[in-house]
Parts: C-alpha cells; sequence; structure tokens
C-alpha cells in the first residue's frame, strides 16, 4: 500500500493510460479506498466511479460489506453506517455522512451492490459503490395511496419484492388485504401489482427472510406466520418446524437459516431440505461469556460461508455493540460447527440500537 501511494504522487502515474490506473486501483483492496481517495481529486474520482466496481467483478475481486442501520437514542436519528476494518485488524462501524438519514419503520434490502429502502412515504435505492442514494421511480399508488404498515423487503432472482398489509374500511367493517409489489432490480420496472384479499399475516412480523425461493414470514403469534412463493403467487402456512422457533434478525448462509437465540444462549441453524433445526456447535463458552445479558442481536451473511453476529453489551460501564465474525462449516452427517475469526467493539460512542443489517457486494 506504501509503495502504491508513492507511486501514485510521482510524475509517472498521469501518464500511465486511464484503463491501466483502473486496472491497477480495481486489484487495491476495497478497505483502502478511503484512503486512496485523499491522494488527489483524479483518485477520489475514480473511487467513486462505477467503472471501477465493474472493473473489479469482470476480474472476479468483488467483496461483501455489511451495512447497518443504527438509530441513536439520544436524537432519534437513523443513519447508515459500514463495518469497517480498520489498519489495525479492528472491526469498527463507521457512519456513511453522505447517505441521508432515514426512518427506523419499515424494510430494506439488498441487491448486489445496492440497498433499496422502503420507508413509510418514500423508497430511495443506495449505490453502495459511490455511495449516494436517489429516490426509486415510478413507485405503484399502492404504496403512497394506501400506506402500508409492517413493510418487509426481500429479493429473489434479482427482484424486489415488497410485501405489507392494507387496511379498508368499509360501512360493514373493516378488510385486511395482503399486497405484494414487485421491482425488477436490473430494468428498474415495476410488475402489476398483486393483492391477497381478506387475510392478515399480522401488524408486526418477528422477520422474514427467503428461503428455496420462497419468502417466509414469522409472525410474532404462531398462526400469523406465512410462506409466500412468488412464482406460483401463492400463500401458505409456515412449515410446523420453522415456525416453532422464535426466529428473529435472522439470516440466510449456503441455504440454512441462522439466528441467535437468547434464551439458550445459542446460535441456531435451520435446514429447510431436513426440515430441522440443530444448534452451531464449537460456540458455546463464546456465547455465554460474551452474549449472556444481550439482547436484540442481529445476524447478517458477511461473506462465503461467514456470518456477523452483533450484539450489544456493557464495556468499561458503557453501552457498545459489538461484532462477532463466525466462520461455519456443514459436517458429514448434517452437523455445522462455528469458528470465532474476531469479535470487536464497533460502536461505543453513544446508546445506539440496530434496526438492521445488510451484506452487500463491491
Amino acid at each position: 500500500m506504501e509503495q502504491f501511494l508513492e507511486l501514485s504522487v510521482s510524475p509517472l502515474i498521469p501518464s500511465l493510460p486511464d484503463d491501466v490506473t483502473l486496472d491497477i486501483v480495481a486489484r487495491v483492496p476495497r478497505s483502502h479506498y478511503p484512503t486512496l481517495s485523499l491522494v488527489s481529486k483524479k483518485f477520489r474520482k475514480l473511487i467513486a466511479s462505477p467503472k471501477l466496481y465493474k472493473r473489479r467483478s469482470q476480474l472476479g475481486i468483488t467483496q461483501h460489506r455489511v451495512y447497518a442501520l443504527l438509530r441513536n437514542r439520544d436524537s432519534g436519528d437513523c443513519r447508515f453506517y459500514i463495518l469497517h476494518r480498520k489498519l489495525n485488524s479492528r472491526n469498527r462501524l463507521v457512519i456513511v455522512r453522505s447517505l441521508p438519514p432515514v426512518s427506523s419503520r419499515g424494510s430494506f434490502v439488498s441487491v448486489g451492490s445496492k440497498v433499496y429502502v422502503f420507508n413509510d412515504v418514500d423508497a430511495l435505492s443506495i449505490d453502495c459503490a459511490s455511495p449516494t442514494a436517489q429516490p426509486i421511480p415510478d413507485i405503484p399508488q399502492r404504496f403512497s395511496a394506501a400506506p402500508m404498515p409492517s413493510k418487509v423487503a426481500n429479493v429473489i432472482d434479482g427482484k424486489v419484492c415488497l410485501i405489507g398489509d392494507s387496511r379498508f374500511t368499509f360501512e360493514d367493517g373493516m378488510s385486511w388485504s395482503k399486497t405484494v409489489m414487485v421491482l425488477d432490480a436490473e430494468t428498474q420496472v415495476w410488475e402489476p401489482v398483486m393483492m391477497k384479499e381478506d387475510m392478515w399475516v399480522g401488524a408486526l412480523w418477528s422477520d422474514a427472510v427467503v428461503l428455496e425461493d420462497k419468502i417466509c414470514m414469522k409472525g410474532h403469534r404462531n398462526a400469523n406466520s406465512f410462506v409466500y412463493e412468488p412464482k406460483e403467487k401463492k400463500w401458505e402456512l409456515m412449515d410446523e418446524v420453522l415456525n416453532s422457533k422464535a426466529w428473529e434478525s435472522a439470516c440466510v448462509v449456503d441455504d440454512l437459516l441462522y439466528y441467535h437465540d437468547c434464551s439458550e444462549k445459542a446460535l441456531r441453524a435451520y435446514d429447510p431440505k431436513q426440515s430441522r433445526w440443530s444448534v452451531v456447535y464449537g460456540l458455546d463458552e463464546f456465547l455465554a461469556s460474551e452474549c449472556a445479558q444481550s439482547k436484540w442481536p442481529n445476524t447478517v451473511k458477511c461473506g462465503e460461508k461467514k456470518l456477523a453476529l452483533f450484539f450489544p453489551k456493557k464495556h468499561d460501564g458503557k453501552e457498545v455493540i459489538c461484532c462477532a465474525e463466525i466462520a461455519l462449516e456443514r459436517r458429514q452427517g448434517g452437523e455445522v460447527w462455528g469458528k470465532m475469526e474476531s469479535c470487536d467493539v464497533v460502536i461505543e460512542d453513544g446508546p445506539f440500537d440496530m434496526v438492521k443489517c445488510a451484506s452487500v457486494t463491491v
């Protein structure tokens, strides 16, 4: 890195063709880009260019980055942070100041290098390569004309599925409808709105994930847990085994669902092919000592066969948020083992609550 910086300020770099400079920077680890952007205006423009990230994709050197939405309890502001590895190899959550504050009441989901945010009254598309935000165009009238509480967004085959409740009041009573809106992330075109009448999944969901190309929506009450299959446009009750655990803030890695069971101090995995829950072995001591008093943990995929576990705790008399990176291994017989690769305090400068986190590829 030091050698590259020395070259970048020498008289030779301006004489290099742009495509050569692009190839050099594309091979530099993504974590060094904030430093490179300080070299000159030319490098700052290059770091923000979509061409750089397209070239990285062509070279097959894209990286998983984790974005987190944190709510400051003092100010009430919700801002996006990025999990950044410092030069001392410790992870920190760093605020992304170029992105605007958003509402905590909504949903957001990642597609490649973009994050789609659906708040109370608006929708944003965040380009994480820049990073910049812009409104999502041509939102169906249903989104604004009849605001949908408890919206949840998921992605299947590059399409963003936004599902929510629509409530209508008639003279003889009230009716609930399930509204499904689908955005093609590549063409940015909305598909026709689909509605399921007289169906109420619940005012609040614990969580929603995609398993085997189906959207699994876990309700706070077991009777309100459903599965939606977009291809068939079909609703069905959730599998009893999957519904038997109070999972939330979960993630899917290699077709298995993972969540941190606070009551049992365990990381659990659900295999949809076997319709079976299991405990992730190898983490007992860590979870018992570090996460014993933690509530509201969040899990997110952070690489191939790897997840990040965010959890609040007391550290040196302060409320902090920690992040543990855990490598996952599926062994013969179906056992899943976890190995903790790192555990760092990633936020310690205020009382924050983690609303949601998502993994992007840049």
